[in-house]
């Protein structure tokens, strides 16, 4: 399943801060912070010390059977970060598992198990997750396997000025609820992501989630935000929903919240959550790993480092150095339609001749220059379009001038 070509892929063997040495000896700058998890840096030193002490007392509980101690002090720091007073939380180990959580919570509290998801909407590839994915590429092997009961509304994409505007994208959400779902479900739950990552860093205009919220709670349809990638400070806020207007009932958070291991989570007000029924022995979700002694060491080490209460500013004082550097060096190459983003999640969008048009497959090609540079970076968009940014926030002056001059280099040369 691992793409292989004559230079690809490289060998991870060491990594530490925004660097990454492969097994070849080899120094990368890391922009794509491991897939937006090593938002603290890799090896973060206190998330080290905390995994390392936590191995040597647990390294692994009985579940939800005979929970380690641990986990409830993870769940009770989680629920007093969340909007809402007493909220419930769920870990997971994986970000497509908290969103098959916030699905099948959202059906047993609102009784509709129709959803309403959006074109480009990145959120799992389990079956549950895949079926409110929509990308083509990634459904079509399993299409008969997935519920049939989610309709797609488009994402306004207002910079191309071809799109659907917000207005229009409001409009047709109004209409989807109204109909319901193709199969004939009610729809009684929207999953959307703040800022659509994997589609290329989609980043909504003003008002746009401020409707969605308002025409979700008018038709009593329950918003799941899917924070997987911009939760946890990637944005310069605990939550992006804040930032874009977005007001959820559900939120789905991983990547950053680990720390480099593998764990997730759903949040939700206690009235939402305790449609669960209660247990009488035996869970009706459940998994091995939930609440993992050393993930949950890991993630209580990153939130004390964000209680310190620099994350949020050093996120978005990184991200605009980032933003500018990019928009003042690129605005001349044709081949960049937009440069785009919000805190450490940055995307450069490459186009035809027409300034318009996705250059499809232009970004795995500038991944590949770049990767000859010493710089890691992703491609991202349906047509492999965008360049996808998600360094950590330990990056310095001198490593982004780098990043930035590398990526001109390798637009103008791929694009």
């Amino acid at each position: 399943m691992t793409f292989v070509a004559d230079d690809w892929p490289v060998f991870w063997e060491e990594a530490a801060g925004a660097n990454v040495r492969d097994a070849d000896g080899n120094v990368y700058l890391d922009l794509t912070g491991g897939f937006g998890v090593a938002l603290l840096g890799h090896s973060d030193p206190g998330v080290v010390a905390a995994v390392r002490e936590q191995a040597g007392a647990l390294i692994h509980g009985l579940g939800d059977v005979h929970p380690p101690a641990l986990k409830v002090v993870l769940l009770e720091r989680l629920a007093g970060l969340s909007p809402w007073e007493g909220a419930r939380v769920v870990l997971t180990s994986t970000g497509s598992e908290a969103v098959e959580i916030a699905l099948k919570t959202a059906q047993l509290s609102t009784g509709r198990p129709g959803v309403l998801a959006f074109e480009g909407g990145y959120h799992g590839l389990t079956l549950g997750s895949l079926a409110v994915t929509s990308r083509e590429l990634f459904r079509r092997p399993f299409e008969r396997r997935l519920y049939q009961g989610v309709a797609f509304a488009p994402f306004p994409e207002p910079w191309r000025g071809l799109g659907p505007s917000a207005t229009e994208c409001l409009d047709q959400v109004a209409e989807l609820l109204r109909r319901g779902a193709a199969n004939g479900d009610e729809i009684g739950t929207l999953v959307i992501e703040p800022v659509q990552g994997r589609a290329g860093v989609r980043v909504p205009p003003e008002g746009f989630m401020e409707g969605l919220s308002s025409l979700a709670a008018e038709a009593g349809v329950l918003v799941i935000a899917d924070e997987v990638l911009t939760g946890m400070g990637r944005c310069g806020a605990t939550f992006a929903s804040e930032l874009v207007g977005l007001q959820p009932d559900l939120i789905c958070i991983g990547k950053a919240l680990g720390a480099g291991l593998p764990l997730a989570a759903c949040l939700a007000a206690p009235a939402i959550m305790d449609a669960w029924p209660e247990s009488r022995g035996e869970a009706i979700h459940t998994s091995t790993f939930l609440g993992h002694p050393l993930a949950c060491a890991a993630a209580l080490a990153a939130l004390d480092e964000a209680a310190a209460g620099v994350r949020h500013t050093r996120v978005v004082e990184r991200g605009a150095r980032l933003l500018d550097r990019l928009g003042e060096l690129l605005s001349e190459i044709a081949g960049v339609g937009d440069v785009r983003g919000l805190g450490l999640l940055v995307g450069v969008e490459l186009v035809e001749r027409d300034g318009v048009t996705p250059a499809q497959g232009a970004a795995a090609r500038v991944a590949s220059l770049a990767l000859e540079k010493g710089l890691l970076v992703l491609p991202a968009g349906e047509y492999g379009q965008v360049v996808e940014l998600m360094p950590p926030m330990v990056v310095t002056d001198e490593q982004l001038d780098f990043a930035v001059e590398v990526l001109v280099r390798a637009i103008g040369q791929g694009s």
